[in-house]
């Protein structure tokens, strides 16, 4: 085997590049760069700007075929229904943010970069694209029926089949003359391709779906087939490949169900192969040493990036205009509208490989990849949390639904403690009975674990079922811990779960936890309803105080009132006083929904504004006191960067005490677009970064004040 630099050899090339799409996202996330950039800059490193680990061109298949797979994605994923629902106002939107980019990008390029009438016309258009890797933030805030996402959504339709119409002239001029005889070729083809893409395709798939009902792999093949098959169709039609696979997607949007088995394995495949290695193919082609070699290369990328968000903003604010939406709603349009990835960098690479622009657009557009999706990111959840809490109260009370509580139990030391709280917590009137859940990981030991665990159960069901309660054991077999009670709680549709206090004892969890998330971090991923971390030093009904801490815009999420309930039920079976530390508005609601039922509780409120303040009330504490923290998952309305390792913290600083840590039931996380990861819309350290700003401020004013 020859293992010489560059690597020739398949075998070690494929399982080089494997590593690199496992560990490149993860550890670059942790420098919060997007898994997206992440695999770009991992293929520059292994290619020929880069170390020369792997020879030039011996992942191109692969590539090539990520990169009709992101565009097929990006039409199979868009929400028809929601455009049709809107689509004059998304046309209206479409309108304005292909034409605006198109015709300011035309002017920044002809004039300030002296382009040429090519690479004018394709950069142009490639300011017109836009990727919805926002649109997981807008989801999870709950603000995905706003009628600003549903038309930022169907613009995206519009405005990414305009810029592949503008890329098939492009290519098509770039073989000729722009002339009567390429017109009426270029017209001719796209019509008969369009129709056999979009008339032909979907019936073809209707009758195959029919015929083959139940195998699934055949399912899968076929829609891969028709993908590449409508590239090649592209291709004889004198288009790009990409413009097939997006139309591919298009039509058959209406026969994959979002929610289907069938959409679950596109995706898959797509976003653990296809695309990062398209990404990587990418990368191998940018040198950022370009970037060094002069002030051309530096000012292409900021005005690149410039022209971007800037076109985008105006596109936004001219349909606030025409619609007489708010400036939040405005914001969110731009948030969302805002970013470049998987439509910019496809375009660009194929303007590259024909020769229409160079290696300082190529370069300048991964910097404009890189701050777009922050910038998006960032403004898409600063906005839609504004809008989020104006949706939140005009919402009606959503209907109960039945309460099931589940106890995930790991070793029977805490076992009586958990099933203790989870019974004062049950609501005494409802008919469910408690699932106290054992998890055995899948190996071969698996049948051994099971028949231990089982005495586990069996301890359980007795010491709850003293209390004339009912109770239901449940073993699951799984991969994992998280994935186990992920599970449970979709299948047993829980309401609430009871959780063991999360620790790290061995030396790979030390290591490692931070790298690929603890337990406890992927049950929170993976689990939305209401969950309590608890940590209990002595049994509960021997505590004197209840002491519940609220952060900002606790009020707003789903769980809240659910919790809430919870929480007085916990202070009437124990029998001790309630102190609330929340600001005023949640103070406001509390009493609301006191008055509403008529409570009789014996609660005191203190104001408190600010979760970074929390160790402040040490001296409202006492040892005999149970202290209850109310947390958020990260992008959710009430999260906060400081609420982020809250275990941590509370053990350290309340060693004495029983704690729980309440995470309220909140909007699932939906994503509809192709490699992005929720990782990758984290924005904590700008979070951190203007709260630290906003410390600094507050501490100057303070001294001047002193001083006066």
């Amino acid at each position: 085997m020859d293992i010489s630099l560059p690597l020739k050899d398949p075998v070690p090339i494929f399982s080089l590049v494997l590593f690199i799409i496992l560990l490149a996202p993860i550890i670059l996330r942790k420098f919060r760069i997007p898994s997206i950039i992440g695999l770009i800059i991992a293929g520059m490193a292994i290619g020929d700007h880069g170390f020369k680990i792997i020879e030039k061109g011996s992942i191109d298949l692969f590539g090539k075929a990520g990169l009709l797979y992101i565009m097929f994605l990006a039409g199979l994923e868009l929400d028809m229904t929601e455009f049709r629902k809107n689509r004059h106002r998304s046309l209206v939107f479409g309108a304005f943010t292909f034409f605006i980019p198109l015709i300011s990008g035309y002017f920044v390029c002809t004039y300030l970069l002296h382009f040429n009438f090519m690479a004018t016309l394709l950069v142009s258009s490639m300011f017109a694209t836009h990727t919805l890797v926002a649109y997981p933030l807008a989801s999870r805030l709950g603000i995905t029926k706003n009628e600003a996402v549903t038309v930022a959504v169907g613009g995206t339709i519009i405005t990414d089949t305009a810029v592949l119409v503008i890329l098939a002239i492009i290519t098509g001029a770039a073989a000729g003359n722009l002339n009567t005889h390429f017109w009426i070729r270029l017209s001719v083809s796209l019509i008969v391709f369009g129709a056999i893409i979009l008339w032909i395709f979907p019936m073809i798939g209707r009758w195959f779906f029919k015929k083959i009902k139940d195998d699934k792999t055949s399912h899968f093949i076929f829609v891969l087939a028709l993908v590449f098959l409508a590239a090649f169709l592209a291709e004889l039609a004198g288009v790009e490949g990409i413009i097939g696979a997006f139309l591919a997607g298009l039509a058959l949007n209406q026969l994959i169900p979002h929610t289907s088995p069938l959409m679950n394995r596109i995706e898959f495949t797509g976003n653990a192969l296809f695309i990062p290695f398209f990404l990587i193919s990418v990368g191998m082609l940018v040198d950022l040493r370009v970037l060094l070699k002069g002030p051309e290369a530096l000012m292409i990328a900021g005005v690149l990036t410039t022209m971007a968000l800037t076109s985008k903003w105006c596109a936004a604010f001219f349909t606030q205009l025409s619609f007489g939406y708010t400036p939040t709603q405005r914001n969110v349009i731009f948030g969302l509208s805002g970013s470049h990835a998987a439509a910019t960098i496809a375009v660009i690479l194929i303007g590259f490989n024909m020769g229409i622009i160079n290696e300082n657009v190529l370069n300048g557009t991964v910097v404009l990849i890189l701050v777009t999706c922050l910038v998006s990111s960032f403004v898409t959840e600063s906005a839609g949390r504004k809008l989020a809490i104006v949706e939140a109260d005009r919402k009606p009370a959503e209907e109960e639904t039945p309460e099931r509580v589940l106890v995930p139990i790991s070793r029977q030391g805490h076992m009586e403690s958990l099933l203790d709280f989870a019974l004062m917590i049950k609501d005494p009137d409802a008919s469910t009975p408690i699932y106290p859940l054992a998890v055995v990981q899948d190996d071969a030991e698996a049948k051994q674990k099971v028949a231990l665990t089982g005495k586990i159960m069996d301890a359980a069901v007795m010491y709850a079922g003293a209390t004339e309660s009912k109770v239901q054991a449940v073993t699951r077999v799984d991969l994992n811990v998280s994935d186990g009670i992920a599970r449970a709680a979709k299948e047993l549709m829980i309401t609430d779960v009871v959780l063991g206090w999360p620790d790290k004892t061995t030396t790979t969890e030390r290591l490692f936890g931070s790298i690929f998330g603890t337990t406890f971090d992927n049950v929170l991923q993976s689990v939305w309803e209401n969950v309590y971390v608890c940590d209990f030093h002595y049994p509960l009904n021997t505590t004197r105080k209840l002491v519940l801490v609220m952060p900002k815009n606790a009020e707003y999420e789903i769980g809240f009132l659910h919790y809430i309930q919870k929480v007085f039920l916990l202070s009437k079976q124990i029998g001790a006083r309630l102190l609330l530390c929340c600001c005023a508005k949640t103070q406001a609601a509390v009493e609301a929904y006191l008055q509403q039922f008529k409570l009789n509780i014996e609660i005191t409120f203190k104001p408190f504004s600010n979760i970074e303040e929390l160790l402040k009330l040490e001296k409202d504490i006492t040892k005999n006191d149970l202290l209850m923290v109310v947390a958020a998952r990260k992008g959710t309305l009430s999260h906060h960067p400081y609420l982020d390792g809250m275990p941590g913290r509370l053990s350290k600083h309340f060693p004495a005490n029983s704690i729980v840590l309440i995470y309220p039931e909140q909007t699932e996380m939906d994503y509809i677009e192709a490699g992005v990861q929720p990782e990758d819309l984290t924005l904590a350290p700008i979070q951190e970064q203007l709260a630290n700003l906003n410390k600094l401020g507050k501490a100057v004013k303070r001294i001047l004040r002193g001083k006066k």
